[in-house]
C-alpha cells in the first residue's frame, strides 16, 4: 500500500537585510531533531494554507506575517507518510522572534549562508537556489 501524502507549509521570511529566518528544531524533535528549519508546519483538517502558516509562525516563533508569493515545493518521504512541502515567502508585519518548546535557537542568515547551514535535508536544494549566483 502506498504511503499517504501530507500537506506542511514552510515560510522564508525576510528582514530588512535580506536575511531569512531559520529555527533549529529542539533535541525533543521526533524529526531532524538539532537541524535548521523553516518556521512552519502541517496544515489542520478543514485549514487552509495560508491560516495554517500564518498560525504555524505565530505558534513557533511569536511573529505576525503577511504571505507573499509561493517559492518553491520539497518534499521527505518518511516511514509512514510523505511530506509535501509548500514554501511561501512571507514579511513581518509584526513581533520579535520568541520560539516555541519546538525549537531552541533561531538565526538570520543570507541566503549564501543557508548552504552552510545544517538545514533539514529536504530543503538543502531549495536553499540553494535562493543563494545569488557568483
Amino acid at each position: 500500500m502506498a504511503k499517504p501524502f501530507v500537506l506542511s507549509v514552510k515560510a522564508i521570511i525576510r528582514d530588512s537585510n535580506h536575511r531569512i529566518l531559520v529555527i533549529r528544531r529542539s533535541a525533543g524533535s521526533k524529526n531532524n531533531a538539532g537541524r535548521w528549519d523553516f518556521p512552519g508546519g502541517k496544515v489542520d483538517p478543514g485549514e487552509t494554507l495560508d491560516a495554517a502558516l500564518i498560525r504555524e509562525i505565530r505558534e513557533e516563533t511569536g511573529l505576525a506575517v503577511e504571505l507573499e508569493t509561493v517559492l518553491g515545493a520539497a518534499e521527505s518521504d518518511l516511514p509512514d507518510r510523505k511530506v509535501a512541502y509548500l514554501l511561501i515567502r512571507a514579511r513581518v508585519l509584526d513581533g520579535r522572534v520568541a520560539l516555541s518548546d519546538e525549537h531552541d535557537d533561531s538565526a538570520w542568515l543570507a541566503p549564501d549562508e543557508l548552504s552552510e547551514a545544517d538545514l533539514s535535508p529536504q530543503f538543502r536544494s531549495f536553499a540553494r537556489s535562493l543563494a545569488p549566483v557568483r
